[in-house]
């Protein structure tokens, strides 16, 4: 089934997410207290909620998208090229631009978003700060009443589950199994938070994040059993 889709119409994404203020002193005391509870159960006896609020990006509700990046096929006369570009900076615009791209681009029936563990993570976190920022949600993240036949996404994670719900590969190990350049060759998703606070180095974001969206279309095409991309297929646009 894979093989037969046109790998044209796949769009291929992936989030950077930080805490949504600096560090815990900024919280309000209500902030304080409902962050107290989300993360009761997740942290050790020694961990205060100050103590994990370096986590709080993995949360819709006490995080903020710093970085969308997006990366699509292309053929450009016989040569199949994978352009990729990124939208980062503040919350509200690049979420209007993400939305404008898929409104006006990737909409149609045949059109799928692709992400790893993007079931779980990327598109419902996407929906969720949508939604808290009154921007409506274009079609491809709005799932209310649908089936799960009509549900547009691709999982990189999910594909490689074979129905297996109990079985987690992070991005980095299914590149290294698979034989892909990692994507992993500067910063991880925890520094994250630091990279974007402490060094404020967007840039540096944006680049991992474009990384891993080139590691992602990777493992479609190992998957599909097609030939990966050079460095000269990928521009950066």
């Amino acid at each position: 089934m894979l093989q037969k889709l046109n790998i044209e119409n796949i769009l291929f994404l992936d989030i950077e997410t930080v805490p949504m203020h600096r560090s815990f002193d900024d919280l309000s005391e209500k902030e304080k207290q409902l962050w107290d509870h989300k993360t009761r159960y997740r942290r050790t006896e020694s961990e205060t909620p100050e103590d994990f609020y370096p986590n709080a990006g993995i949360w819709a509700e006490f995080g903020k998208i710093v970085c969308i990046s997006v990366g699509f096929f292309k053929k450009v006369v016989d040569k199949q090229t994978f352009r990729i570009t990124s939208f980062s900076g503040d919350e509200v615009e690049l979420l209007n631009s993400f939305k404008d791209l898929i409104d006006n681009y990737f909409n149609g029936a045949q059109h799928l978003l692709c992400a790893h563990n993007g079931k779980e993570f990327d598109f419902p976190y996407i929906a969720r700060r949508m939604l808290i920022h009154n921007i409506s949600l274009p079609e491809k993240l709005n799932l209310f009443g649908k089936k799960p036949w009509e549900i547009s996404h691709l999982d990189t994670l999910d594909l490689w589950k074979f129905g297996d719900y109990k079985h987690y590969t992070s991005l980095e190990l299914l590149t290294h199994i698979l034989d892909i350049p990692s994507p992993k060759t500067d910063i991880s998703g925890s520094d994250v938070g630091r990279v974007f606070y402490e060094e404020e180095d967007l840039q540096r974001i944006v680049t991992y994040c474009e990384n891993d969206v080139v590691a992602i279309a990777q493992i479609i095409l190992k998957l599909r059993q097609q030939n990966l991309l050079k460095e000269n297929d990928i521009v950066r646009i």
